[in-house]
């Protein structure tokens, strides 16, 4: 790998490593020329496709919605893709792990009516997710400190075509796509994602904030293949999976299983 540029576009200069991912790392920079600190995302050009210009491309089409990050810049330098992004604080896995793996039903409720918010925003723009898990949702800094965010637009992708007007093809057959915990059953048996399998993580999201583990996510257990978490999802019905929480999420989880793939959620 190619050495990492000590400074970007002439102004940012690279710091501590804030996380990396496949193939790119986050650094924290600060601009000189005005003393605000940023993140900065180094991608080998050698990465084809480059997935932080696909990031890119979708976060400015976003625009500055309210809890979308804001970029700031991209590029090229030396040999690496480029982009510069409002920094943000720490993740709700992060903050989820300090707490002992419990969070109260009234921040678990926030997180869940903030989401849908960012989801739907998100879905009106022709996009889905592909990835929504602790990981991926950020809290923010200074005046947006109660404030979620979503991050990691690596693998969203469309599923409505502006030209034609038409939602996109269901299909059988596809990868899965995203992280195998929190998945929707129908992304683990290979169905084209849409709207309903981002709506499928969310509960799932949601459940394990409240419940400190899920049946295939315990912190007693040793990491089960994706073979064994499909298995246990469905062996799960949604009675059990809710036991002991309010029955809105378990509301929630049977009003999602009757969506079809192309419907409009409410």
């Amino acid at each position: 790998m190619s050495k990492v540029p000590a400074q970007v576009d002439g102004r940012f200069r690279l710091g501590n490593i804030l996380g990396s991912g496949s193939y790119a790392v986050v650094y924290c920079a600060q601009n000189f020329l005005n003393d605000d600190v940023v993140a900065i995302k180094l991608e080998p050009l050698t990465s084809c496709p480059s997935s932080v210009e696909h990031k890119y491309k979708i976060l400015k089409q976003l625009g500055n919605g309210v809890g979308i990050p804001c970029v700031i810049w991209f590029g090229r330098e030396s040999t690496y893709h480029t982009l510069a992004l409002e920094l943000l604080g720490p993740s709700l896995h992060d903050i989820f792990k300090a707490r002992n793996q419990k969070f109260s039903l009234h921040t678990v409720v926030n997180i869940g009516d903030q989401l849908l918010s960012r989801l739907k925003y998100i879905h009106s723009y022709g996009y889905i997710h592909s990835d929504i898990k602790p990981q991926n949702i950020l809290v923010g800094l200074g005046n947006s400190m109660q404030t979620l965010f979503i991050i990691d637009f690596g693998i969203a992708k469309m599923y409505w075509n502006a030209a034609t007007e038409t939602h996109i093809p269901f299909r059988w057959g596809q990868p899965l796509t995203g992280t195998p915990a929190f998945a929707s059953i129908n992304n683990h048996l290979g169905l084209e994602p849409g709207r309903r399998d981002d709506l499928k993580s969310f509960p799932y999201m949601l459940i394990y904030f409240l419940l400190g583990s899920l049946p295939w996510l315990t912190s007693n257990h040793e990491k089960l293949s994706t073979s064994d978490i499909l298995e246990c999802k469905v062996d799960t019905t949604i009675i059990d999976l809710c036991d002991g929480i309010p029955s809105e999420f378990a509301n929630l989880l049977v009003y999602l299983q009757s969506l079809s793939f192309s419907e409009d959620p409410d």
